[in-house]
């Protein structure tokens, strides 16, 4: 089978699909179905069979030869009868075809609504979520015999190699007697729970300076593991401990709430779905500010909501940031030679998205481009606002 497959989805490979201009491309997005009954009917494979049915039809329409349509959409109608490939399900699939590099799908960790495009150029604008509000974090799981680094994002968490660079245990720090000087410390001996340090008395004082010890050394492997230095650092572990690495950390992002409990008995879906709404809040500040800007220059020549300014502007390079609203749409032709814009009420073989032609351009510029619900558009009832640079 002619595809490339995967789950997951680059800035580069946005850039090389973006750049192709092939005559009856074809974009297709649609849900997958990771459980219950709509996995076990086969709903993903009935909504793509819809999809190619309609992809069929335009494709004849748009004046593909009658007799090669079925044999240009043969790879994604063997993708329906490839039983393996829909057990094992993502949230969403995106598919693309065009006559050069054949098909290319992507299971990716969000639903999409169910949608068909062709043109010559791929409909890109539903992908650029994963790009924005979707900053990187590092979460180090803590424990005295447990350690573990992780690399985060909203839709990607994956563990990092420590060995040799940070030890995975106090014994590899304070030596074999550590396992002795634990069983007496756990079994009663002595009055506290694990990581206080109150009170007078030898053992605790040694525990106490063997944890620093060995929270030390992890601190200096961490600090080197991190390779964006602007990414902020998580710790889960139980309550007792956070203070403690907190007191000799030197990482100066480190996050001011720990995940609580022990992550040793936490499952990586669980502790990637925790890590990421303890963290979300901080990454949805700069589109706060972005939306707080663009109200406070409202009325300005650096904001406008009219598609024959937008339209323009993203193609110039010119927006900063692109506020659109969620399922919406906006179809015609833009003219960049003579400035002449034209809306449509569909799309047809002539004319193409104007919200994914200003979108990809906006962000391949450097812009940001950021999906809203209608009630949370800066000015309402209009399918795109836009912040400009100048």
């Amino acid at each position: 089978m002619n595809n490339f497959l995967a789950h997951t989805f680059t800035k580069k490979a946005f850039e090389q699909l973006a750049s192709i201009r092939n005559q009856y491309s074809v974009s297709i997005y649609l849900p997958m179905y990771k459980k219950g009954k709509e996995l076990n009917e086969g709903l993903g494979q009935s909504n793509l069979k819809s999809c190619l049915k309609k992809v069929h039809a335009v494709l004849v329409e748009y004046g593909y030869d009658k007799s090669s349509v079925n044999d240009y959409l043969k790879p994604i109608r063997n993708l329906i009868f490839e039983l393996s490939f829909w057990r094992n399900p993502s949230e969403g699939l995106a598919i693309f075809l065009d006559k050069d590099k054949g098909m290319r799908c992507y299971k990716l960790p969000f639903p999409f609504e169910i949608k068909t495009y062709v043109a010559d150029h791929f409909y890109l604008f539903p992908l650029l979520p994963l790009f924005h509000n979707n900053g990187i974090y590092y979460l180090l799981e803590l424990s005295r015999d447990y350690v573990k680094l992780y690399k985060g994002s909203r839709n990607n968490f994956r563990d990092i190699p420590i060995k040799k660079i940070i030890p995975k245990q106090l014994e590899e720090v304070v030596g074999f007697d550590f396992e002795q000087k634990m069983l007496q410390y756990r079994t009663g001996h002595m009055m506290y729970p694990a990581g206080s340090f109150h009170g007078q008395g030898e053992g605790k004082e040694d525990e106490k300076k063997e944890l620093l010890s060995f929270f030390r050394k992890i601190n200096r492997g961490v600090t080197k593991m991190i390779s964006d230095k602007k990414a902020p650092l998580i710790l889960a572990c139980t309550d007792e401990l956070y203070p403690v690495y907190k007191k000799i950390n030197s990482y100066h992002k480190l996050w001011d709430t720990n995940l609580s409990g022990d992550p040793e008995f936490k499952g990586t879906n669980e502790l990637h779905k925790a890590s990421w709404s303890l963290i979300q809040y901080y990454f949805e500040t700069k589109k706060r500010e972005k939306l707080a800007k663009f109200i406070s220059k409202f009325h300005t020549s650096l904001t406008t909501c009219q598609l024959s300014e937008i339209i323009p502007a993203a193609v110039k390079g010119k927006i900063d940031t692109l506020f659109v609203q969620q399922k919406e749409d906006v179809f015609g032709t833009y003219n960049s030679a003579k400035g002449c814009l034209i809306l449509d009420s569909y799309k047809e073989m002539r004319n193409i998205s104007l919200l994914n032609m200003a979108a990809i351009n906006t962000f391949l510029q450097g812009g940001n481009v950021y999906f809203l619900e209608a009630e949370e558009m800066p000015v309402k009832n209009i399918p795109m606002n836009a912040l400009l640079r100048f």
